[in-house]
């Protein structure tokens, strides 16, 4: 019975679209509009790709020592309605982590799950094939970009995202599972891609309110509860004391780390700390070399 329960809260988990009302992400220090002094005050660069006939754009922060030695690569995404320079603003990856090549995307006016169904608004593909996969083409081009002019550190490749960018973040570990080393969705849940997806084994951090109006707290946690089972994870513990953080510790490699506050839909200014001590915490394990077989040796007569 249990089985057929969660079977069925899989079936209708999507990321969800903060209203009109509230934005998909709190900034931390709220200007009256965006501006490109904003722009400079977050991050030091805004850079642009063609990506087939559309112009695709993120902030980027790059660490004084990227093209000399190897630096971590941390994607963030915005929610619906929001903006590259909002997710710098409230995030500020980059300030925690400056020895980090850090991108803030900025999406294209998507159609929203529940709210604006004309498109009007700010966002990323939900599903494999949605939009074209504008957006993992997007991805495909940055990373390979941005692999070509620094030293990226193929250990240390990360996503985070709050709402439809956490969503976008866990489409990304469905589509290209390989190229990170762990994942940090907010404000999110599994998604149809995610639910029918064989994942790498790859360890998450997963925030969440359990007073979302929006992505309902009982959604995530059933999704947490699916990465808890395909991690084989023990059963959880407190996370370096950090208040409302447990960790159930995977036997394949895939920690589960959750956050959880008593707020709604919201980031809050405190988890871009947070998600750069877990991002520190998790990189790929180095490979393990072969074990040699050793031929005895033999003697002449």
């Amino acid at each position: 019975m249990t089985a057929l329960l969660l079977a069925g809260f899989l079936a209708v988990l999507v990321p969800q679209d903060p209203p009109v009302s509230e934005p998909a992400v709190a900034p931390s220090t709220a200007p009256a509009t965006e501006s490109e002094d904003d722009a400079k005050d977050a991050l030091e660069e805004q850079r642009t790709w063609k990506v087939g006939d559309v112009e695709r754009m993120a902030l980027v922060h790059v660490p004084p020592k990227a093209k000399d030695a190897p630096v971590p690569l941390v994607f963030v995404f915005h929610g619906h309605g929001g903006s590259m320079r909002n997710a710098a603003r409230t995030f500020r990856i980059h300030e925690h982590w400056p020895e980090a090549l850090v991108v803030y995307p900025q999406g294209l006016n998507t159609p929203g799950q529940i709210t604006d169904p004309e498109g009007k608004r700010t966002g990323w593909q939900k599903e494999m094939g949605d939009q074209g996969d504008r957006d993992l083409a997007f991805f495909d081009a940055v990373l390979a970009d941005l692999k070509q002019q620094y030293r990226v550190d193929p250990r240390r490749v990360h996503a985070t995202g709050h709402s439809n960018g956490g969503g976008f973040t866990y489409l990304l570990w469905a589509a290209r599972g390989d190229v990170f080393a762990s994942f940090a969705p907010s404000g999110a849940a599994f998604n149809k891609s995610l639910r029918g997806a064989t994942l790498v084994p790859r360890p998450v951090f997963h925030l969440s309110g359990r007073t979302d109006p929006l992505v309902k707290y009982a959604w995530q946690a059933l999704t947490v509860a699916e990465l808890v089972k395909r991690g084989e994870c023990s059963a959880p513990e407190a996370w370096k004391a950090h208040e409302g953080c447990t960790i159930q510790r995977s036997s394949k490699g895939a920690d589960v780390v959750t956050l959880v506050h008593e707020g709604g839909h919201r980031f809050l200014p405190t988890w871009g700390a947070l998600i750069v001590e877990f991002f520190r915490d998790t990189p790929r394990p180095e490979p393990v070399e072969p074990v040699k077989k050793v031929e005895p040796a033999t003697t002449g007569k």
